[in-house]
C-alpha cells in the first residue's frame, strides 16, 4: 500500500512538472546578476537574456543585485520559488566564496539546479606599453631583483583575479605586494602611473587598451592561447607549467525546478549562445560563448571551489 501510494505521487509529481513545462514561459524572466550595470558579466547575461527573449516569446531580463561578494544575488536566488522564472547567473565570485567566507547564507552547488554554462574568458598579465618588461621572465626577474618595489595590481581581494595573482607568485616563487583596487579602471590608473609594475585582469576589461597600445600583454592564463590575442603566449608557455585560471559564467535555476524546464532552459541557452551575431559580440569581447550539459556546468563548478580553496589556504588569506 505504501509503495503504491508513493509510485502515485511521483506519478503525480511527473505530470505536474510536464504540465508546467508544457505552459512554460507564461510570463516573464527574471535573471539575477551579482555585479552591478555595464561590466563583462552583465553584458553576457544581457546578451543570453535578449536572445532568449525573442525565441521564447517572453521578456527575459537582468536584475542586478551587486554586493557582499556576490551573496546578495546568490542568496535572494536560492529562496525564489523553483518554478523556473528567477535564474542566477553564477560567477567565479560563487566559485572562490567557499574559500573567502566563514559562512555562506546559501550552499554553491546544493542549493542549485544547474542549466548550462553561457561563457568563458580568460584573465591576462599586463604591463604599461613604455615598460622594459617584454615577457613574464623579465616579470620573474624584476620582482627577485628587487621586491621592494614591484607591485601587481588587480581587483578587489578575493576576487579571481586576485587569487590568480596569488596563484602566479606561488608558482613563481615571488613574495611581491598584491595590490588590490575598486574597479578595473582604477588597476588600468595605476599601471599607467607606475603604481603597479604588472597587472592581472580579464582580457574584456584591458583588451581596447592593449589593441589600442597603450598596454602590453605579456600572457593569458588559460591552459590555450585567445583567438582574441593569438600572438600572447600563456603563463603555462611563459615557464609555469600546469598554470591555469579563467572566469566563466553560467546560469543556474533553484533546486528543485522541475526537470523539464532545466531541459527547455538548457536548449533556449545554447541557442542564444550558438547564434552566429551573439558569437561575434562575445569574440569581439574577447568571450568565449559556450553551452554545456548541466553535469558538465555542475563539475567546473566543483572543480573550481576545490581549486580556490587550495590558493585562499596557501596565500593565507584572511577569511570574512
Amino acid at each position: 500500500m505504501i509503495n503504491r501510494v508513493i509510485l502515485t505521487v511521483c506519478m503525480l509529481a511527473g505530470m505536474l512538472g510536464q504540465a508546467m513545462a508544457e505552459e512554460y514561459p507564461a510570463r516573464s524572466i527574471r535573471i539575477i546578476v551579482g555585479f552591478g550595470p555595464g561590466g563583462g558579466g552583465d553584458v553576457i547575461a544581457r546578451i543570453v537574456a535578449q536572445k532568449m527573449s525573442e525565441s521564447m516569446g517572453k521578456a527575459v531580463f537582468v536584475d542586478n543585485l551587486p554586493g557582499a561578494g556576490g551573496n546578495i544575488a546568490a542568496t535572494t536566488a536560492a529562496k525564489a520559488p523553483a518554478d523556473g522564472y528567477t535564474l542566477f547567473q553564477v560567477s567565479n565570485q560563487n566559485t572562490v566564496s567557499p574559500a573567502m567566507f566563514k559562512s555562506l547564507p546559501y550552499d554553491p552547488v546544493g542549493d542549485f539546479a544547474m542549466i548550462s554554462t553561457t561563457s568563458f574568458f580568460d584573465f591576462a598579465m599586463v604591463t604599461d606599453s613604455a615598460s622594459p618588461l617584454k615577457n613574464v621572465n623579465d616579470v620573474i626577474q624584476a620582482a627577485r631583483n628587487n621586491p621592494a618595489h614591484f607591485n601587481i595590481g588587480t581587483i578587489s581581494i578575493g576576487s579571481t583575479q586576485h587569487l590568480s595573482a596569488e596563484l602566479f607568485k606561488s608558482m613563481a616563487g615571488l613574495e611581491v605586494p598584491t595590490v588590490p583596487f575598486k574597479g578595473s579602471g582604477d588597476v588600468m590608473s595605476a599601471l599607467k602611473s607606475g603604481t603597479v609594475q604588472v597587472a592581472i585582469d580579464t582580457l574584456p576589461a584591458v583588451m581596447a587598451l592593449v589593441k589600442a597600445g597603450s598596454l602590453r600583454a605579456l600572457a593569458v592564463t588559460a591552459d590555450k592561447r585567445t583567438a582574441a590575442l593569438p600572438e600572447v603566449p600563456t603563463l603555462a608557455e611563459s615557464g609555469l607549467p600546469g598554470y591555469h585560471s579563467y572566469a566563466m559564467n553560467g546560469l543556474v535555476a533553484p533546486a528543485k525546478t522541475p526537470h523539464e524546464i532545466i531541459v527547455r532552459l538548457n536548449k533556449e541557452i545554447a541557442k542564444a549562445l550558438a547564434a552566429p551575431d551573439t558569437q561575434k559580440r562575445l569574440k569581439d569581447l574577447g568571450i568565449e560563448g559556450r553551452s554545456s550539459s548541466p553535469e558538465a556546468f555542475k563539475a567546473i563548478l566543483e572543480s573550481e571551489i576545490i581549486k580556490w580553496r587550495g590558493v585562499v589556504e596557501r596565500s593565507k588569506i584572511e577569511r570574512q
